[in-house]
């Protein structure tokens, strides 16, 4: 199968087009290395992996692209932690909503005048943001309060515009809403803006890089943001990209959505104290302080993750223990070399 990634110099892609290529799949990747600059990836000579360098709101290019593959991954989006949610707030909603709109139309050309049978779309768990029952199955977009963030918002109108596009042009869709991913490859980022968390300042505001970097720079106490009790479901990169991959592949993702996550919920202390134990072992006493948390810090997030499973087959089963193996020291290296 021939398939076009939108942004496929992203984190998260990092992992998936690796995946797809390792199972037999054409990729198409378009990125305008907006985010971290020009990047290398293990894959970059692979022969079934076709890279063009341009802006995906480039819709001549992106259809010409388009029209060569059986599915389209909208992965390309102004995407950042927390604190980027508010430095951003208006970009984030302006720049993504013509990146997504750019990607429709060029899907639904494709649909009309080539082969395209399909659109996925990378949506995020923020668009669970307001919501007050758990755990958030899939349909609770609907029934929640929308997300406050500009964010969440603009992420649950990528989901309107699956809806519209199918009602309206009959194209086929999946939405892909990914839980807080974790793995190696997010560097800093050319907009990043250094925030200052205690003594150390941090070009990044995703919250395992943020502790690692702080423990392995020596704060004590330890800086974390509000109380610690935040819950979160922490799910690895490579899990994330097989669970992508089988909605790509799988019938039964046709027109369905689905919250790709570990079951597993942790707290922000929680996995604090885990990093902490990582790095110092008994050496030092784990103390932390807290710092008053960004607006639209949410405080609880758990997925029901029954549907992906039930209809995929899809479970995410790397441990959290397994995921900072692989993570700890690759930040530490960074941090040596100066890549974050």
């Amino acid at each position: 199968m021939n398939i076009l990634v939108t942004g496929s110099a992203g984190f998260i892609c990092g992992y998936l087009v690796e995946e797809l290529l390792s199972h037999g799949h054409v990729v198409y990747g378009i990125d305008n290395f907006s985010k971290y600059g020009k990047v290398e990836k293990s894959y970059d000579g692979h022969p079934n992996y076709h890279f063009t360098e341009g802006d995906v709101k480039n819709l001549p290019l992106l259809k010409e692209l388009a029209a060569e593959c059986d599915q389209m991954l909208c992965s390309a989006a102004m995407i950042g932690g927390i604190s980027y949610f508010h430095e951003f707030a208006y970009d984030l909603l302006a720049e993504n909503e013509r990146i997504i709109a750019a990607s429709f139309d060029a899907a639904i050309w494709a649909k009309r005048h080539a082969k395209l049978r399909k659109i996925n779309v990378l949506s995020s768990s923020m668009v669970y943001e307001s919501a007050t029952a758990f755990p958030s199955h899939e349909g609770d977009e609907h029934r929640c309060p929308p997300p406050l963030s500009t964010y969440g918002f603009q992420k649950l109108a990528c989901e309107y515009f699956a809806q519209g596009a199918w009602e309206q042009y009959r194209l086929p869709y999946t939405v892909i809403r990914p839980f807080n991913c974790v793995g190696t490859g997010e560097k800093r980022a050319l907009c990043d803006r250094e925030i200052t968390s205690g003594n150390i300042k941090l070009a990044m505001s995703h919250v395992v890089p943020d502790l690692v970097q702080k423990t392995v720079k020596g704060q004590d106490p330890l800086h974390i943001l509000g109380n610690g009790g935040q819950i979160r479901h922490y799910t690895y990169g490579g899990d994330l990209a097989r669970g992508i991959r089988l909605c790509l592949e799988s019938e039964a993702a046709v027109n369905q959505d689905f919250n790709l996550s570990t079951p597993v919920s942790t707290t922000v202390l929680e996995l604090a104290e885990q990093i902490w134990r990582r790095i110092h072992g008994d050496a030092k006493p784990f103390r932390y302080v807290s710092d008053k948390p960004f607006l639209y810090d949410v405080q609880k997030r758990v997925p029901s993750v029954e549907k992906a499973e039930r209809l995929l087959g899809f479970r995410a089963e790397t441990s959290l223990d397994a995921i900072l193996d692989e993570v700890i020291p690759w930040i530490v290296e960074q941090v040596r070399i100066g890549g974050i």
